[in-house]
C-alpha cells in the first residue's frame, strides 16, 4: 500500500472544524480579557505608544551623553 492510497482514504474534513473551534477560544479569551479589563488600565494601553518609555510611560527617557 503507498502513501498516496493511505492518504486518500483519510477524512480530513474535521482540520477546518478542529481549526474553528480553536479559533473560537482563542478570540473568546481575547475578548474576554479585553472586557474584564478596567478603564485605568485600558487607559495606560492606549497610552503606551506615546510614552517615551514603552514599560514606565509617565518619565521621559534621558539620553546621556547625547547632544540634542
Amino acid at each position: 500500500m503507498r502513501l498516496s492510497d493511505v492518504v486518500s482514504h483519510l477524512d480530513l474534513s474535521i482540520y477546518p472544524q478542529i481549526a474553528l473551534v480553536l479559533f473560537a477560544i482563542a478570540f473568546a479569551c481575547v475578548l474576554w480579557r479585553a472586557l474584564r479589563s478596567g478603564a485605568s488600565q485600558s487607559q495606560q494601553h492606549a497610552s503606551i505608544p506615546l510614552a517615551d518609555d514603552p514599560g514606565d510611560g509617565d518619565e521621559p527617557i534621558i539620553h546621556e551623553g547625547h547632544d540634542r
